[in-house]
């Protein structure tokens, strides 16, 4: 598919990786869910994988929010599980019995960073990657995944301040939180990253999956909780809250590209005026 947002590229036989590329902001997209969806599904069936790595073609931002504005493009759930599509990604990801590895270089925000904590390892850069949840700046919930996992490996504090706050974070920020499993000055990342990941494929697979199954008894959250996640996130679509922000003109063009450089700072702007009209 030369004209998919993501290409799948077999490096190996044990070696694989998914490179997201719908410029220029990396939104998720239906056309993004729907491939990535497929991909899992035919990789599920693939006994030599050992590895799968996720990055980045488009500067400046690894994998962004939801596409709100087209959320009736989404595919429908999944046949088999009956679990909503992007949910269903991230569990099969989680509980695959290869080993899930990102790159990440520029924004990674709302299902974005949602996918991202479902990954195995993150790997960012420490000059270019950040980190944000900015759903409720937007009247609705996080519902990829964010509320579920970011606890368990931040703090139930520190995730109350993602969520709530919609800030942007830094990659420093991050790996001192433990958001990233390493953050790394930009120059590093790659050889860093194929280091690990050679060292992985040479390991015995039925080792790796079988260790990742065991901490993953420890570590995931259920998966009820995921699908309830994204009930709630569905629910807050349909509130005046947000139907009243989706209703009001939106940017275009070059000034939408900009407010996705600093949305954590703009969406804080934003409800602020908002409410000092209301307070007149």
């Amino acid at each position: 598919m030369t004209d998919s947002p993501i290409k799948l590229t077999r490096t190996s036989a044990r070696l694989a990786r998914i490179t997201f590329a719908s410029a220029p902001v990396n939104l998720v997209t239906g056309a993004i869910a729907q491939r990535l969806h497929e991909i899992v599904d035919e990789l599920a069936a693939d006994a030599d994988l050992q590895v799968l790595v996720f990055d980045s073609a488009v500067p400046d931002f690894f994998l962004n929010h939801f596409d709100l504005a087209h959320l009736a493009d989404f595919p429908e759930p999944d046949v088999a599980t009956g679990r909503q599509a992007w949910t269903d990604i991230a569990v099969k990801l989680s509980t695959a019995p290869y080993i899930t590895v990102g790159v990440i270089r520029g924004r990674t925000r709302g299902g974005g960073n949602e996918l991202a904590l479902a990954l195995d390892l993150r790997y960012a850069s420490l000059e270019k990657a950040f980190f944000g949840q900015p759903e409720v700046g937007t009247a609705v919930v996080p519902g990829g995944g964010g509320t579920e996992r970011l606890p368990r490996l931040v703090g139930r504090d520190r995730a109350l301040e993602a969520v709530l706050t919609s800030f942007d974070y830094d990659a420093v920020t991050a790996e001192r939180w433990g958001w990233v499993t390493r953050a790394l000055p930009d120059a590093e990342l790659d050889a860093f990253v194929d280091g690990l990941v050679a060292r992985l494929a040479a390991f015995d697979r039925t080792a790796l999956a079988t260790a990742k199954r065991m901490i993953n008894r420890a570590a995931l959250p259920p998966e009820s909780d995921l699908d309830a996640a994204y009930a709630e996130f569905l629910e807050t679509t349909t509130l005046p809250g947000y139907l009243a922000r989706a209703a009001a003109p939106a940017p275009a063009g070059q000034q939408a590209v900009e407010i996705e450089y600093r949305l954590g700072e703009v969406l804080g702007l934003a409800a602020l005026r908002r409410q000092a009209a209301e307070d007149e």
